[in-house]
């Protein structure tokens, strides 16, 4: 089957390129602009479009129904950040076998204190989008001793990397246990040494620091707890360059929250998504890599949707087009390691948007999505 999209402007995930076509074949991409000759089952139309790589939203929480209702919204991989075991391994399975819903990785179990944080979401959900006997299966890390059998658990269990939970409630109003740092560098150390990368949950900049300290390899929200123009986020942001560390930017996720009711759980004041901004900020300035992520639930951000809108305020928040589009394709496929997706170089999988108008100059082009393939296979829509 070779399906060729003609015409179009390429977004190749790095940088735009002129009205070219395209060659799909066999779930891969076959050849762009000069190669992309030859007889083709399938011919579309791409003049005035522009093509991208599938996006890649780095930070989600999967549930029933959320990997197809992702995919409708381009998002062919979901980075998952903590999924209990027995719905991952369901999960997974439906990726595999399915062209239908987005692609999974996921950190499996997150490693946090007992009690601490996302434990009181958990009961919070047992019983709706959570059946009760899953989340008795949640993993504790107490002691240093202990990092090894948990990273081993979390192999066993088939996570991607390792999330650690740093967080003690202050910016949700709430008063949680938190991991402790000589805790936190044990199992970042026991995770490098079994070959996982190991993103930090952290909301605040003392939380950053101590995840930093540590050793991870990613933070996966900005601090929200600094003013926007605070000598000490700039600061925080050149140690995150310093280190090498990514940060995964979940703005939507702090819009969210902002936006509850006061007194509805997990709400925050709303100068926290301001700081975020500011903290968003700091970091594009440093030169640190910034992957978009929404946090999406079974709530709010919503799955697919949710990412959309994250690329919305990275464009309010100052960052240009491409980067913007970047930091959904290239940036996290780079930095988790999906060498097969990301671009659109020949050789890599057909994981592929295209949307009407020229979103490397306006974002909200976006919102013309026309066509979604994953692995070579177009959505209906």
């Amino acid at each position: 089957m070779r399906t060729r999209i003609h015409g179009a402007r390429v977004f190749d995930g790095e940088r735009t390129i002129a009205a070219t076509d395209v060659m799909l074949e066999d779930g891969l991409i076959a050849a762009v602009g000069a190669g992309a000759i030859g007889a083709a089952n399938v011919e579309i139309d791409g003049r005035g479009a522009t093509l991208l790589p599938g996006f890649i939203d780095a930070h989600t929480h999967t549930f029933d129904g959320s990997l197809a209702e992702a995919l409708r919204y381009g998002v062919t991989t979901e980075l998952d950040m903590f999924c209990l075991p027995r719905p991952l391994a369901r999960y997974r399975r439906l990726a595999d076998h399915h062209d239908d819903v987005a692609d999974l990785r996921s950190a499996g179990t997150v490693a946090t204190a007992p009690g601490g944080h996302p434990t009181q979401l958990l009961a919070a959900l047992s019983g709706t989008v959570l059946d009760p006997s899953d989340v008795t299966e949640i993993d504790f890390v107490t002691d240093p001793a202990q990092a090894p059998a948990f990273v081993q658990a979390r192999l066993d269990e088939g996570a991607d990397y390792l999330k650690i939970v740093i967080d003690d409630g202050t910016v949700h109003g709430a008063d949680l246990p938190a991991m402790t740092p000589v805790v936190a560098a044990a199992v970042t150390t026991a995770a490098h040494e079994a070959g996982l990368r190991v993103i930090a949950h952290t909301i605040t900049a003392a939380e950053a620091n101590i995840a930093l300290n540590a050793g991870v390899d990613g933070l996966a929200h900005v601090w929200a707890d600094l003013a926007p123009q605070a000598p000490a986020s700039r600061r925080l942001a050149e140690r995150v360059h310093a280190q090498g560390v990514f940060v995964v930017t979940t703005l939507a996720y702090f819009e969210a929250i902002t936006a509850q009711r006061p007194g509805t759980a997990g709400c925050t004041h709303a100068g926290h998504y301001a700081n975020a901004v500011g903290a968003l900020r700091a970091l594009h300035r440093a030169g640190v890599p910034l992957l978009a992520g929404s946090d999406a639930t079974p709530f709010v951000p919503a799955h697919g949707a949710g990412l959309h809108r994250e690329l919305q305020l990275l464009a309010q928040a100052g960052l240009g087009a491409e980067e913007v589009l970047a930091s959904a394709t290239s940036v996290p496929a780079l930095h988790f390691e999906l060498a097969d997706r990301g671009r659109i170089v020949p050789g890599l999988r057909a994981d592929l948007l295209l949307v009407e108008g020229d979103p490397t100059r306006d974002i909200s082009a976006l919102a013309s999505l026309t066509a979604v393939w994953r692995r070579g296979v177009r959505q209906a829509r």
